[in-house]
Formats: C-alpha cells, structure tokens, sequence
C-alpha cells in the first residue's frame, strides 16, 4: 500500500466556459495566495491554464473551491487536471501573460453597471467620479469591445487607451476589484464624451461632463439625442412629451410601432408599469433586457407616458440603465431635474442596422437626431437591446435575444459539425455550431437593404474570431426568395464538397424548441408552428403548421386551410383585405356594415373581388398570422398595418379585456384523413353571427383565441391516437402572444402532453437560425461518422 503523499504535490488544470472576461485569473490569484499556493494561472485559446503547487490537502482544496465557487460571472463547464512532479516553487503565485494559440474559450456577454462602481460614479471623492466609462471585473462590455480571442485589452477596442499610472497600479494589484479588468479606465486615460450639435441649433460641440450636461438639458427641452451605448446608438427623447414623441415617430417613420423606454430607477419603472417579483429581476438584474409591463393607467398616477409610445398597446417595453453613461445622462443627486422616463429606440433608419461609428452616425442619423452624445471607445459588434416578457408562473419567455445574452453559448443535445445557420429574412439572427455547443449572433433585423447584409457578414467573421468556429456547412431556410438564402449560396460556394443545407422553415422551429429543451431527437414531437410566412413543400405559404417531426425530417399531420393571399407579401399591409379573402374562400358574403368592407373603397372592393375570382397575384396561404390579421379586421380592430404583426398584436390586446370573463370558444371545423385540415369557416361564421347581435369586440377577439387553442389541442389528441407520442413543441411567431401561448399550454398539460415553450431562445425567426443549425450539423455529423 502506497503511503499518501506529505511533501507538495504540484498539478495542472484547464478550465473551460466563461472563464474569461470575468475575473477568473484575479480570483485564482487570490484564491491560491490565501491558502499560500505557489503556481501560475493564464488564458488559452481554449480557457484558463493553472498550475498549483503546495501541500496535498490545501490543493485540493484550492481545486474544490475552483469548480464549485466561481466568481459571479463566470461559469465553469469542465475542468480536467494532471499531476505533474513539483518544482520547489517557493516564489508568489503569478499571472502569466496569455497564450496566443488557437482554441475556443466563452466570453462573457456586455453586463450591467455594478452596485461597486455605481456607488463611485456617485461618490464625489472617488476619482472615478462621474467617470461614463467606469467598470470593474465584474461588469461593463465585453461581447461588444472584444475584436479577438484569447481576451486581453490589446485584443479589445480598448487598446487604444494606453492606462494611467493609477490604473495601471489597480490592474496589477491582486487585491483591487480591477485587478487584470480588460476595459479599465479614468478620466486621465479613458474614452472621452463628445456632443455634437445639429446645424442650425446654437450650440457649440462640448465634451466629457459640459456633453452630458447639455444632452440632458436638450433632451428636457424636447429634443431628440442620438446617444452612443455599448452596442451602437439609441435615438433618445422624453417620454412624457407627446410633441418629442411625435416628432420622433415622424422623422424615423415609425408608424405605429411601440417605442421602448428607459426608465431612470426601478421606482419610476413601478409608476409608469405594474412590475412583478419576476418582472422586477429581470429589470434589475445583469442582463438588463427590455421587458414588457403592463401600463398603469392615467388614474393610477405617476408620470404620464404619451399615448405615441405605444399606440394601441396595453403593454410597455422598459429598460431600467444599464451603462455609467446612461446612469449620468438622467443625472446624480443634486443635478438639474431632467425627463425621468426616455424613449430610447435603436439609433437607425427603417430597415438598416443600428449604426455603431461615429462618424456614420453624424450622417445616417441626420435629420432624425438634434445632436449626438458620443463616445471615442470604437464598438467591435453592434448589438441591440434584448427583449422579453415574463409569464404569468414566473418564468421568461425571450423575444429579441441580443445585448446581455450575446455570446452565452446553448449546450447542444447531440453533437454537429461546424456549421454557420443564417436564420431567415425576419428578425435575422445567424448561429455557429461545432461539437455540443452553439453559439447565436447579436439580432441583425430583416434582411433586404445592403447594409443589413453586410452587417450579417460582419456578424459572422466576428463571432467566428470569438468562438473559433470555422464552418465547413451552411444553413438557410428552403424559401428561394430569401436574401439570407442567397447569401448563404454565395458563402457555401467559397467552401469545398456539397455545403449547404436548405431548412423548411417550420422544421427548423421545432427543431429549435427540441435543441433548447435538450432532445437529442431519438423520438419526434408533436411540433405546432404558427407563424405568418414559410416557404411549403407545394410551394405555398405555409404558417399553420402542425407536424410530426425530429432533427432527421417531418412529417404534416395537420394544417390550417387554405386562403388566397391577394397581392403576395404586399397584400400583408391590408388586413382588411386578408379579411374578405377568407370570407371567400368560406363562401361567406361580404356584408356592407363589416368592417373590413366599410375600410375599403368601392375600386378596392372591385378590384379585389375581380382579382379572388380570377385568382390573379394570390398565392395559397395556410398561415395562422395572416388569420390573426384577418380576424382583426372583421373585428374592427386593425385595417391597415404599418408594421409587421400589428394587427395581431392588437387583437391580443383587445381580447386581453374580456379574458377573465368569457370563456366561450369558437368552433373550427377538422377534415381529411391522414393530413387534417383544420377549417376557419364555423369560426368565421360564430364570428359574424355574434358581431350582429351587437357582442362586443373584446369577446369576439377572446372566443377567436380560445377557439384556436381548442383546436390545437383536439389535433393534438388525435395526433397522440395516431402516433402515442405525448411530446407537444410551441413554436413560431404566433406564440409570442401571451393568451394563446397560455391556453395552448393549459389544455395540453391539462390533458397529460409534456409541452415544451421557448425561454431564452426566441419562438419567432429570432430563433430559427438554431432549428436549421441542428437539421443541418446533425445530419453531416452522421454522415461523417
């Protein structure tokens, strides 16, 4: 039997996850010099490297302390360690400078102000006092000042800022909160604030404290402030003045769509919303998104948002600071009184991306802005502000997954070869995959302008700098009209064999609701997508899809009836059109005191009529969204649409009124054999006969939701007859309307279905780019193994 060891032992460990960008080394510093540990700890390519000598027993201790007490950013997912014979190492325990090597390792994504550096923005005798760059290793940018791998300052848009002797003395010093913090700066030595004043408004350019001075003065004298954050520009405006407001809207031409706010503290946010404890966190905590509340009313008091913020909604979208800038722009106790809520919407023009240069934005934003609040740190990645809404159980379901998420990685369920997914035209977000992790994008927008595609590309070498993925495999929605297809032609064609994979859309959602749930796809799913567009296998436009369906294929059990789409993808913009074309293909009339009939013209009315019958630029559609948009109408809800989901957003928000208080459900007609088919016409007929005795809009919106819940369901049932799987995925746009999400998952879980609903990756094409990864990367993978 061989004696335990008494002399010191000496080993080696390699740490992967989100080790750096986090204070991993200054903690490992630390934590070995207390337990007077002799070794070194320094970033990989892949991770961290240590090497620990000392007495047995305090090394292991040091190793359990490492995997089970991290710190608060960082998360370890494998550490693996050698013995290594001892060296007599009696000198301090170092940090040694990085390795420069190929690998993988995860960086943290951009994280919210601290309460540490809070409490010296605010403090008068700091030297960091008022300092808009203030950070520490526990939080500020990462994901958008990193330019490469392994994560050292020289590779960050902060190497340009050559430190001061004084941070040059806290980023050597083990026991300073900046010890080895890659984006410390101060006033002497960091980026510097800028204002840049439009012509014509009297202004002089200022700089540092006189800029955030003038910017607040400006913005509370109802100007709009182009203001540079972390990961590009918001264009800024009080909230409460309908005249800013207005302003704003007209000048970036957003018609209806709902702006998000900022709010100065979580108590203003509680004035303007009703906020819940799960509600509360998320605004609070690291990620800092923006959720969406549910308003409070005029008579609940508190400042009074203008009614353009968020026209036709009963929900508002807050964001709480997240950066030093944003903290000093509403100001420090003692400061001029300034707007208390900001309209802070990302800083573009319709259908580009969010500008990220300086000197871009003095032009891409003229005539939208009054002046810019900047800043001379360069961005390395664009990425927008996140958003989610939480349940009513608590739990969070995200919509835009972007700032404060970007670049986490998602553990995959089985693994995939390096492959790029490039998403689809909506909402466009790509994905890099390799082994069993995949690794999202920042959130692009919808594909179309040159600027959004050279921003996609942009997108992807940057992460691929980051992630170390190099593809061998593309990606893309089957449509051939989509410019994210296209794109994914030309970026397959540069690389050897056979590499692109064409996704059905609705496939690639379930497949992204089984990748985030963890299924390894041995067993398919009961897989409902509902969304308003997705290139079909007869070359119509599918939406109203249920299927049976794993990573390898899929099979249609049931799908919504089809209806003409007059005018294709242009006809969208015109619920009121959508409408009567379901009244046609019902062989319902059109009544003259409908809704959708009295929001056309006599001509339209004609031509449309003309154009049904002839069957003239109307592509068969079997789309859940363009039935929500066309329910809308023959409510009187929504007509006409100045942005995408509109009209189905508002139903919601009508029906949201009489939820509590009927229960009744329109019926929906299922025929066919092994293919159901499930027929609006009873619904629509309910429908009308309810709207001519006068029943009010609210309950006609209601009965609509819960009447295609019970649809669902009853295909479900009939699926699980069919197949005895208990395995339901709710996926797609559709289901990022709360009611509907809620009443599918009731009546499924009522009735013994296991449903899976999306949480961190989006239901919409937000989320698609991971559906086509898995599709794609496990079907290579098997061949290759």
């Amino acid at each position: 039997m061989t004696a335990p060891a008494t002399g010191p032992v000496r080993r080696r460990l390699s740490v992967r996850g989100t080790v750096q960008g986090v204070g991993f080394r200054p903690y490992v510093h630390r934590l070995a010099a207390g337990l007077s540990l002799t070794g070194f700890v320094g970033n990989t390519g892949d991770g961290v490297i240590v090497e620990i000598e000392g007495p047995p027993d305090e090394v292991d201790r040091f190793c359990e302390l490492l995997a089970h007490r991290p710190p608060p950013l960082a998360t370890v997912t494998a550490i693996t360690g050698e013995d290594l014979p001892a060296t007599g190492d009696t000198g301090p325990f170092a940090i040694r400078s990085t390795e420069r090597a190929a690998g993988r390792t995860q960086l943290p994504p951009d994280t919210a102000t601290c309460a540490d550096c809070l409490r010296e923005l605010a403090d008068a005798g700091d030297r960091r006092h008022r300092h808009p760059f203030i950070t520490c290793t526990h939080c500020g940018p990462r994901f958008t000042i990193a330019t490469g791998m392994p994560y050292d300052r020289v590779a960050t848009t902060m190497a340009g800022f050559p430190m001061c002797p004084a941070c040059t003395r806290e980023y050597g010093d083990p026991a300073d909160r900046r010890f080895h913090a890659q984006p410390v700066a101060c006033p002497d030595c960091g980026p510097r604030l800028t204002l840049t004043p439009a012509d014509g408004l009297g202004l002089r350019p200022a700089r540092d404290g006189e800029a955030l001075a003038t910017a607040r003065a400006l913005l509370a004298a109802g100007r709009i402030v182009a203001v540079k954050g972390v990961g590009g520009y918001h264009l800024a405006c009080d909230a409460t003045d309908p005249t800013a407001v207005r302003a704003l809207r007209d000048r970036k031409e957003r018609r209806g769509k709902a702006f998000a706010v900022m709010c100065a503290d979580l108590a203003t946010a509680e004035r303007i919303a009703v906020v819940s404890d799960a509600e509360r966190d998320a605004l609070t905590g690291p990620r800092r998104p923006i959720v969406l509340l549910r308003r409070r009313t005029p008579a609940d008091g508190g400042p009074r948002l203008a009614d353009q913020v968020c026209p036709g909604s009963p929900h508002v979208g807050v964001m709480l600071p997240y950066t030093p800038l944003h903290t000093l722009l509403f100001g420090l106790p003692g400061d001029p009184e300034g707007p208390r809520v900001l309209v802070m919407t990302s800083g573009n023009r319709s259908g580009e991306p969010i500008v990220t240069d300086d000197t871009e934005a003095l032009t891409r934003l003229a005539g939208l802005a009054d002046a810019w609040l900047g800043h001379d740190r360069p961005i390395a990645a664009p990425c927008d502000d996140s958003l989610l809404r939480v349940r009513p159980d608590g739990t969070a379901q995200v919509l835009r997954r972007s700032r404060g998420y970007v670049p986490r990685p998602l553990r995959l369920p089985v693994p995939v070869r390096a492959t790029l997914a490039v998403g689809g035209d909506l909402k466009n977000v790509l994905c890099l995959g390799e082994d069993d992790h995949a690794w999202f994008g920042p959130h692009i927008g919808d594909m179309g302008e040159l600027a959004t595609l050279e921003a996609a590309e942009r997108a992807e070498r940057h992460l691929s700098r980051l992630t170390g993925v190099t593809p061998g495999l593309v990606a893309a929605d089957r449509h051939p009209g989509y410019h994210s297809t296209r794109r994914a032609h030309r970026r397959a064609a540069r690389l050897p064999g056979d590499a692109l994979t064409l996704v059905q859309h609705h496939h690639a959602h379930i497949a992204s609701a089984m990748a985030e749930h963890g299924l390894d796809g041995s067993t398919p799913v009961i897989g409902v997508a509902f969304d308003g567009t997705g290139y079909g296998d007869d070359g119509t436009v599918w939406g109203g899809e249920i299927l049976l369906a794993d990573y390898t294929g899929y099979r249609r059990l049931a799908h919504l009836a089809t209806a003409p789409l007059p005018g294709g993808d242009a006809g969208v913009a015109n619920p009121c059109r959508l409408a009567l074309a379901r009244l046609w293909a019902a062989g319902l009339p059109w009544a003259a005191d409908l809704p959708s009939v009295t929001a056309c013209s006599d001509m339209e009315l004609a031509t449309l009529g003309r154009q049904l019958d002839r069957q003239v630029a109307c592509v068969r559609t079997s789309s859940m969204g363009r039935l929500f948009d066309a329910v809308s109408s023959l409510v009187g809800v929504c007509h006409r649409a100045g942005y995408e989901a509109q009209a189905a957003m508002e139903l919601e928000a009508v029906a949201v009124r009489a939820w509590h208080t009927d229960d009744e459900a329109y019926p929906f007609g299922l025929t066919g054999g092994s293919t159901l088919v499930c027929d609006p016409g009873p619904m629509l007929e309910a429908l009308l006969a309810d709207r001519r005795a006068a029943t009010p809009a609210p309950v006609l919106a209601a009965r609509f939701h819960r009447g295609v819940a019970r649809a669902v369901a009853e295909i479900c049932r009939r699926a699980r007859t069919e197949t005895g799987l208990r395995t339901v995925a709710l996926t797609g746009g559709a289901f990022a309307n709360g009611l509907l999400e809620e009443e599918c998952t009731t009546l499924l879980a009522g009735d013994g279905f296991t449903v899976l609903r999306h949480g961190e990756v989006p239901p919409n094409d937000g989320g698609l780019a991971l559906g086509q990864l898995m599709v794609a990367g496990t079907a290579m993978h098997r061949e290759t193994e």
